[in-house]
């Protein structure tokens, strides 16, 4: 093996991330503009304070607070007596104060810790601060991306946004990890109901990556400070999504290894993920902590949150809930996983259990619906209205009105594609169970009609049963119970 080929073997990866949340409030968070921008013309949802006309002050939203809090009791971090806010200065043309209110050296939360599962083998990602800022505006490349765009457009309807930025330990190891990390992360966000990632661009991440020599690992997998100061770190922006973030990062280790491969120094930069062509591309050298000139906003007064934090509850975490669905309902531990999902599943669940046998209830919702809702593209949020005629079709299956292979195959996928109730599509494909008598009769024309597989059947091939109770089904147009013709066979034969 060649010398270098051995110095690729023994480089290590090291990724930090950067993930801006976009917090679940009605208004901004220093001013009463409203945060729904789904469908607003572009800057319309603006006033003088977030676009930072002179003479405007701030006035912080209470409600981002209490996301905030919730967060750090989450991820079980340190949330100290106080905190402030300062000034982030730079200029870009989206930002139209040219600076942005963000927390420096007192952030709301610090030192926290989110488990992680990768493969098997379960880690704990440490995560050095989350603290609270507004989300600057968004920029529209007309005719091309950022490199190729005629002319770009600035929208500040997003300017004011709360939200939250997470800056984790540089603790990952590889791309893999990161995008299981941005999961869980997301999942314990919708539990807190601070987040909601339906919107756009509520999930943004950047990623700093660098190579360091293995041997200056140690064994816990800790990374010193000096080795780390060593490695020039690249950070990768405008990844939006779990799955890009593992293609941007997994691109950039493949990009940095063949540099490293034809003896070429990796340069400390800031690089964008361009998505469309699957690579990244060098935007600017990387600003250092002194480029930002951060001083303290002297417009918003020191906060204390102290009281906050034992008077804010937080829900049952996915995890916590995970676990007690498998020893309360008896559930295995893939079952437990997709009920838990999301916030919105597990609380259908838990609903439909109350009612009904628990391991049906699974059934039904983990395998049936979410099973068609995925084909479809579709979330349970996507028929939140319309679960009620999921709990009424399960109560047509238990109490024996329509076999389950119906229920499943017909009902539920007619429901979802045509917005029908289970009764009116019960009725208008004539599906209602056929009676025991005239399951019996279809039992006498089946066994008439295929005596080899009578035969069959006495001289002991179990299996040509199968075929027979395939025969009545036809005959029954799928609406006899297959247990129960099963049943009617073996007693007639």
């Amino acid at each position: 093996m060649t010398a270098q080929a051995t110095q690729q073997r023994d480089l290590t990866v090291v990724i930090g991330l950067e993930v801006h949340v976009q917090l679940e409030t009605d208004t901004k968070v220093f001013c009463g503009c409203s945060t729904d921008l789904a469908d607003a013309d572009p800057n319309t949802h603006t006033c003088p304070t977030c676009l930072g006309l002179p003479g405007a002050l701030p006035v912080l939203n209470e409600a981002a607070v209490e996301s905030a809090v919730k967060l750090g009791k989450a991820i079980d971090a340190e949330i100290p007596q106080q905190t402030r806010f300062h000034r982030k200065n730079y200029y870009y043309p989206d930002l139209p104060k040219d600076f942005q209110i963000t927390q420096y050296d007192a952030p709301i939360c610090q030192d926290g810790r989110l488990e992680i599962g990768v493969e098997g083998e379960r880690r704990e990602i440490g995560i050095e601060r989350a603290h609270l800022e507004e989300d600057p505006g968004s920029l529209q490349h007309a005719g091309g991306n950022i490199e190729t765009a005629e002319h770009t457009l600035v929208n500040y309807n997003r300017a004011g946004v709360p939200l939250m930025e997470i800056v984790t330990e540089p603790d990952f190891r590889s791309p893999k990890e990161t995008r299981a990390f941005l999961a869980k992360l997301e999942e314990v966000l919708e539990y807190l109901g601070v987040f909601d990632s339906t919107r756009d661009g509520s999930l943004r991440i950047d990623a700093n990556i660098s190579l360091v020599p293995g041997e200056e690992v140690e064994e816990s997998g800790a990374i010193g400070a000096a080795t780390l100061a060593a490695a020039n770190r690249t950070e990768v922006k405008n990844i939006s999504s779990h799955k890009g973030a593992e293609k941007a990062l997994a691109y950039e280790v493949t990009r940095q290894r063949n540099a490293r491969r034809r003896g070429r120094e990796i340069e400390q930069e800031t690089r964008h993920w361009d998505e469309s062509r699957g690579i990244t591309v060098s935007m600017r050298s990387k600003e250092d902590e002194k480029d930002y000139r951060y001083f303290p906003e002297a417009d918003l007064p020191v906060l204390k949150v102290a009281d906050w934090t034992e008077s804010i509850d937080i829900p049952e975490l996915p995890e916590a809930r995970r676990e007690r669905f498998r020893e309360e309902y008896g559930l295995d531990a893939e079952a437990a996983s997709k009920l838990t999902s999301t916030k919105q599943v597990a609380d259908f669940y838990e609903d439909v259990a109350s009612d009904f046998d628990p391991g049906l209830a699974a059934t039904w919702v983990a395998d049936d619906l979410l099973g068609e809702l995925n084909y479809r593209d579709m979330r349970i949020a996507d028929i939140e209205g319309r679960l009620d005629d999921v709990r009424r079709l399960i109560e047509l299956v238990d109490e024996g009105l329509i076999t389950a292979k119906n229920a499943r195959e017909v009902v539920l996928r007619e429901m979802l594609d045509s917005r029908t109730d289970p009764d009116a599509v019960v009725e208008s494909e004539g599906l209602g169970k056929t009676d025991d008598e005239a399951v019996a009769a279809a039992v006498e024309e089946a066994i008439e009609e295929n005596p080899e597989a009578v035969a069959d059947v006495e001289a002991g091939d179990d299996g040509a049963i199968n075929f027979l109770v395939g025969q009545v089904m036809g005959k029954t147009g799928g609406s006899a119970d297959p247990g129960r013709v099963n049943q009617l066979l073996r007693e007639r034969l």
